[in-house]
């Protein structure tokens, strides 16, 4: 065998087990699937009512068509979910960080908005963490905020 076959040989036997330990070791955070509860609050959040839509996840998909229909960009980033630190008084604690980025045109400039979600699987709660997210949420029996303040998801 030649010299050159066994570089070859070598390189792809390399890049196969940097794949496959990238793979075992990656942090949950980037794969939630890999974490049943950490799915299940992925889940809990795509599948929240949304204010003028039937879940958050159909909210995001309204909103891309109708920024592809303008013709404008538009990119959705990955869903991330991450463990919460429990705190020393309620140390089974299961809550989750559900983050999505949104990148929008505008007529000049690019706008990108994170939207943050708490989950506490305990009680199935879903709670906005962030201004875009709150905005998306549909209105309490208790919000003071009127629909016209929600507009700005549309």
């Amino acid at each position: 065998m030649s010299l050159s076959k066994i570089l070859h040989y070598a390189v792809v036997a390399l890049l196969a087990i940097g794949g496959l330990a990238y793979w075992l070791l990656k942090p949950p955070s980037l794969n939630p699937l890999t974490d049943p509860q950490a799915a299940q609050a992925l889940a809990l959040v795509q599948t929240h009512r949304a204010a003028g839509y039937p879940t958050i996840l159909q909210a995001f998909n309204e909103r891309v068509r109708l920024q592809k229909e303008r013709n404008l960009g538009v990119r959705l980033g990955e869903w991330r979910v991450q463990k919460l630190d429990n705190d020393r008084q309620n140390p089974n604690d299961e809550r989750y960080e559900v983050r999505m980025n949104l990148r929008e045109q505008g007529t000049n400039q690019w706008f990108e908005r994170e939207f943050i979600w708490h989950v506490d699987l305990a009680t199935k709660r879903v709670n906005a963490a962030s201004l875009p997210a709150d905005g998306l949420m549909p209105e309490g029996p208790d919000s003071s905020r009127s629909s016209r303040d929600r507009e700005s998801f549309r």
